[in-house]
């Protein structure tokens, strides 16, 4: 089966430690974590360190490094520094920059200072985003034109975005180092309401199989043996599961009976 990765969005009200030790309860292969840098300091660093060693846990992403008018890109830079701490292999990148070639010239600057530790930078699309969908998507990625630079797809925002099955499949396999997963119901918010998008990908989520999405044919679109970030940000899981570890327990059982069911 694909190898399934804890995303930090599971468990939003908790810190990176019991991320990691949710994670490894749960026997995932992998954890993504949530990086605020002004929040980090070497000793927040030291103790995620200690803590991926002891479980064994892989770093496969550290988020969010959104790209926004009037932000500071050096705290994006020490973000990359501090995933490149950690041993992350990618970095997860969305962007509110309305001109698209602002966006290609931030996302090459990430390229660039991620070289030294090989991290991929990847560009997740959504109509919550100015990249609304994968063709725009797949623009900037055109310009950037950076061996680092990837594409990270999310079937929640694959659906909201009206993008197809069939233009993941087009998509070069070496963009895709890894993708998120999670189901969906088939009651699409209005693209144009920003609150409804949000509580709809922050709060709405479904378990694998729980919703309507056409998860089996998006995991055939995807390389073989792609791993895969369980992204499933649920209110309903956050109030049927308060405990991070029961939680991580709970997605890991429904996760993998569907890959069972459905893997290549």
């Amino acid at each position: 089966m694909n190898k399934i990765s804890f995303a930090s969005g599971i468990v939003p009200e908790f810190g990176p430690i019991d991320t990691v030790r949710a994670a490894a309860a749960g026997q995932f292969d992998a954890v993504g974590l949530w990086v605020e840098p002004p929040e980090w300091t070497g000793q927040t660093i030291r103790d995620v360190r200690s803590a991926l060693a002891d479980t064994g846990l892989e770093l496969l992403d550290a988020e969010v490094f959104w790209l926004k008018p009037g932000y500071d890109m050096d705290q994006h830079l020490r973000g990359i520094d501090i995933a490149a701490e950690l041993g992350a292999k990618n970095i997860l990148c969305v962007s509110s920059e309305p001109d698209m070639a602002v966006t290609a010239d931030w996302l090459a600057a990430l390229c660039r200072h991620a070289e030294g530790p090989g991290i991929r930078v990847a560009l997740e699309f959504g109509v919550f985003t100015e990249v609304r969908n994968l063709k725009m998507a797949m623009g900037v990625l055109n310009t950037v034109a950076h061996p680092l630079a990837a594409l990270l797809i999310d079937p929640i925002h694959v659906d909201r975005s009206g993008t197809t099955v069939a233009e993941i499949a087009a998509v070069p396999r070496e963009l895709l180092p890894y993708a998120q997963f999670c189901d969906a119901s088939a009651d699409r918010p209005d693209p144009n309401d920003f609150a409804a998008v949000i509580e709809d990908a922050i709060d709405l989520r479904l378990q694998c199989g729980e919703g309507v999405l056409p998860l089996a044919e998006m995991l055939q679109a995807l390389p073989r043996d792609i791993t895969l970030s369980i992204e499933l940000r649920s209110k309903a899981l956050r109030d049927n599961y308060p405990d991070p570890c029961e939680r991580a327990k709970a997605v890991a059982q429904v996760t993998r009976r569907w890959l069972e069911a459905h893997a290549k």
